[in-house]
């Protein structure tokens, strides 16, 4: 038995090089499988965009043995819940049952990794694919704000990074995917080699690995893919740019360039986030929505992202507010950050225990602690770290907070967007 700061666990790999992680816990009658794949949207290339996000569909329309929507039907008929999901850094698929209905999760989760391709045929993608495309019709192209969000990590990174493009990829190249690449993606990315398996609940952990062993022993190993990195220093130069869009109010974004996930200074950076932003005790809502009234709304937010960090700062603008004197401000507040001039004790108290509040509070959940250990193991080969993260933010001091203001935060390093009401023709 291994043990994390947290989080107890169990670790093995099967001949096949599918990496498993068992954590018991008895004290309620429901499992936790969680199964992470170590791929999402940055390992697609330009031209060839949303085909990670796309098998997130696909996974749930059957397999060889598995009839479409049959996924949910066989879990919801035992009280189950499932769901997955897709981010720039991987792809992970999920299910809580009752304890004694682990060998229907396993078999399910099995059985698409190990035979989904005899099941997926054209008259299948194209159904997904059409919900996908109005899926970024209506998340992205008809939505206010939509597309200038995505114009912002296009000035956020070169052309050819990974980040540039959307996680829900675009639109021409949803449409112009075809079956073979779609294959040949899925036999790529989507073995056990490139996977880990969770199981975290009530079970005994020698008869779950020999479940897990049963299910998913005899699928095809091979050496796992290759990965590649594509590090990017912070921005030389500032950036900005002001487009127009169907929208009423106007809208200041700005973007940094950060330490990637799982850095002390990526811990830091998020406290500051939290610490600008989150809540109507915070300096930025405060200053720009109560007092001065300049903005309806403001937010941060840090992607939990491996090749570099984002950070993004978002105000609305009021009515009749202009959005230079909201970029001004905000730019104000981060420079006040980054001379600690900000940070008072208060503000940096309120943070933190907001932070591990919440930190807490998920880590009491199953699904949780699983996601935990699939997603330190999957990153950085490292379940250890699980549950390691309320340490982290209670380590954070103020200098570290101003440190990361000063050095990734500055004016010359900001990507700064400004979408405004488009004007009438004339």
């Amino acid at each position: 038995m291994n043990s994390g700061h947290e989080i107890a666990f169990e670790r093995h790999r099967l001949d096949n090089g599918l990496r498993v992680l068992l954590h018991p816990d008895r004290r309620l009658p429901l499992t936790a499988v969680n199964l992470w794949y170590r791929v999402g949207s940055k390992n697609e290339r330009p031209g060839r965009t949303g085909f990670a996000h796309l098998f997130e569909h696909m996974l749930f329309q059957g397999s060889e043995h598995v009839g479409t929507n049959d996924h949910f039907r066989h879990l919801q008929r035992i009280g189950g819940v499932a769901n997955g999901s897709t981010w720039y850094d991987r792809t992970n698929y999920y299910e809580t049952v009752p304890a004694q209905e682990l060998d229907l999760a396993l078999w399910l989760e099995s059985d698409r990794m190990g035979f989904l391709l005899p099941g997926l045929d054209q008259k299948k993608l194209d159904t997904q694919r059409d919900v996908v495309m109005n899926e970024r019709r209506q998340r992205v192209d008809n939505q206010p704000y939509g597309r200038p969000f995505e114009h912002l990590f296009e000035l956020l990174v070169p052309a050819d990074h990974p980040y540039h493009w959307p996680v829900i990829g675009y639109m021409e190249d949803i449409e112009a995917a075809t079956l073979e690449e779609v294959h040949a993606f899925f036999r790529t990315w989507y073995g056990p080699a490139n996977a880990v398996l969770t199981v975290a609940g009530d079970f005994d952990p020698a008869e779950a690995l020999a479940r897990v062993e049963h299910w998913f022993g005899d699928l095809p190993g091979g050496p796992p893919p290759i990965h590649g990195s594509w590090p990017l220093p912070p921005l030389g130069t500032a950036v900005e740019e002001t487009v127009e869009d169907d929208v009423r109010l106007s809208r200041v974004y700005m973007a940094f360039r950060t330490e990637p996930f799982a850095t002390d200074d990526w811990f830091a950076t998020s406290l500051l986030a939290t610490l600008l932003a989150d809540g109507k005790s915070s300096p930025l809502y405060r200053d720009l929505v109560w007092e001065r009234q300049l903005a309806q709304e403001v937010a941060c937010y840090l992607y939990p992202t491996s090749e570099i960090g984002v950070l993004l700062v978002v105000a609305t603008a009021r009515p009749g507010s202009e959005p230079q004197a909201l970029a001004a401000a905000l730019r104000a507040h981060l420079d006040r950050a980054a001379s600690g001039d900000l940070l008072t004790a208060d503000h940096l108290d309120r943070a933190r225990n907001k932070t591990l509040a919440g930190q807490w509070a998920e880590l009491e959940t199953l699904d949780h602690r699983a996601d935990q250990l699939s997603m330190y193991t999957s990153l950085f080969d490292r379940p250890d770290l699980a549950g390691s993260e309320p340490a982290r933010y209670a380590a954070c001091r103020a200098e570290d907070l101003a440190r990361v203001a000063a050095t990734r935060l500055a004016a010359h390093q900001a990507v700064t967007l400004t979408v405004v009401p488009r004007r009438s023709a004339a």
